[in-house]
């Protein structure tokens, strides 16, 4: 374990390979959701739009887990314990386009909803547990 991110534990966020992310909820209970992933320097960014319950969350909480399983191989994968270091809204729809590209090909975010106002979550490593196959 450490508390960077760097070498194949990079590769695998920054890889097509979808992210689940644990967030504590209010009342105790945990809220995992998937989503799309990736890595700016030393941190986990992730993306959504505001409204949804599991960014409220994680601003409240500040922290969260997220794991990321390589390329279908449920025998490697990351998971990295940080805290919330920004959510913005400036550059989210930007981020949400390039998460399109990486994952679906695409220039643009094809869900996007004419009322939505995009919410860019940049976490900073706290723990970094690598599980490498054997």
């Amino acid at each position: 374990m450490t508390d960077t991110l760097e070498g194949r534990p990079r590769e695998i966020i920054a890889g097509k390979n979808y992210a689940h992310v644990a967030i504590p909820r209010e009342d105790g209970t945990v809220q995992a959701v998937i989503v799309w992933a990736d890595v700016e320097g030393d941190n986990v960014t992730l993306n959504s739009a505001e409204g949804r319950k599991w960014p409220d969350n994680l601003r409240r909480a500040g922290n969260a887990t997220v794991t990321v399983m390589a390329d279908n191989n449920p025998s490697e994968w990351v998971s990295v314990t940080g805290h919330l270091a920004t959510a913005t809204h400036d550059g989210a729809d930007e981020h949400i386009d390039a998460l399109a590209k990486k994952y679906l090909d695409l220039d643009s975010y094809p869900y996007r909803r004419p009322d939505e106002q995009r919410v860019k979550l940049v976490l900073e490593p706290e723990r970094v547990y690598y599980n490498a196959p054997r």
